[in-house]
């Protein structure tokens, strides 16, 4: 599996602990959308796509299924994210 691109929308809410929402695109042949990237306790990280079940917890509908799958597109996630931020401060 190949990450072959990362797209990024930063949230237009600052006070939000969503800061971004992403897409990704796998193999140049396969998109997943609805990424969020979050503040969390222990700093930013990656939430899968997701929807509110009946009984208001919410499930995950696309996921990786390794960890290493799962760190892979962590990692370039919160890179693009980091380099957008970058970009848009240096403007």
């Amino acid at each position: 599996m190949q990450i072959t691109e990362v797209r990024i929308w930063p949230s237009r809410n600052g006070e939000s602990k969503i800061k971004a929402s992403a897409s990704i695109v796998i193999d140049g042949a396969f998109i997943v959308h609805e990424l969020r990237i979050v503040e969390g306790a222990n700093g930013l990280f990656v939430a899968m796509p997701s929807r509110k079940t009946a009984d208001g917890s919410f499930r995950d509908i696309a996921h990786p299924i390794t960890p290493e799958a799962r760190e892979e597109i962590q990692n370039l996630v919160l890179e693009e994210y980091k380099k957008r931020l970058s970009s848009a401060s240096a403007s």
